[in-house]
């Protein structure tokens, strides 16, 4: 099956393969839990979180359970299996402040500039539109939000000229699996 997904025709994961890759991350999150990484992001209290590429939603507990009550954690993805299992994860958690939101197009359903705090875990290397979907993450982030963004399955000297190459952010921090970057101010 083809999406549109940042001005590309991309193939979305087969619903079989997608299956495999969840039980997989269940074994992956037992062994390696997610919460002492993801502290590192910066999430606070109250803050608005949008977990980009969610896939079947490893994050989202500890998101929410970060940005606590009175923030909002927006669970993104393009598969629609990927949204299912988030809303299974929201039922079976009661997980109140969180928002499953699927991805179609150039674009996302979230308002602009909204965004304290976006995460790309393991999918920036799947993105064939790099710039297109750099620019949309800067559009629903805040101008003082920050980006973590994993290289993934790519080079870490790809990941950062990508990322220059948009003209939308710069990387204040880089550590082993991931960079942070803020929006670039114009």
């Amino acid at each position: 099956m083809k999406n549109r997904l940042f001005g590309n025709e991309v193939e979305r994961m087969p619903d079989s393969v997608f299956w495999i890759m969840k039980q997989m991350f269940k074994i992956y999150y037992f062994i390696k839990p997610v919460d002492k990484y993801i502290s590192r992001f910066g999430i606070k209290q109250g803050d608005t979180v949008v977990d980009y590429g969610c896939g079947p939603g490893g994050y989202i507990k500890s998101a929410s359970l970060l940005a606590g009550e009175t923030g909002t954690v927006y669970a993104v993805d393009l598969h629609e299996m990927a949204i299912s299992a988030v809303k299974e994860l929201i039922r079976k958690k009661n997980l109140k402040n969180v928002k499953p939101v699927l991805a179609e197009g150039n674009g996302v359903a979230i308002p602009d500039k909204i965004a304290d705090v976006v995460y790309a875990i393991d999918m920036f290397h799947m993105v064939k539109e790099s710039d297109i979907f750099l620019k949309e993450i800067c559009r629903i982030t805040k101008n003082e939000g920050i980006l973590i963004i994993e290289d993934g399955h790519q080079p870490r000297n790809l990941t950062i000229e990508k990322i220059k190459r948009s003209g939308c952010w710069n990387i204040t921090e880089e550590q082993k699996r991931f960079l942070k970057c803020i929006p670039e101010k114009h």
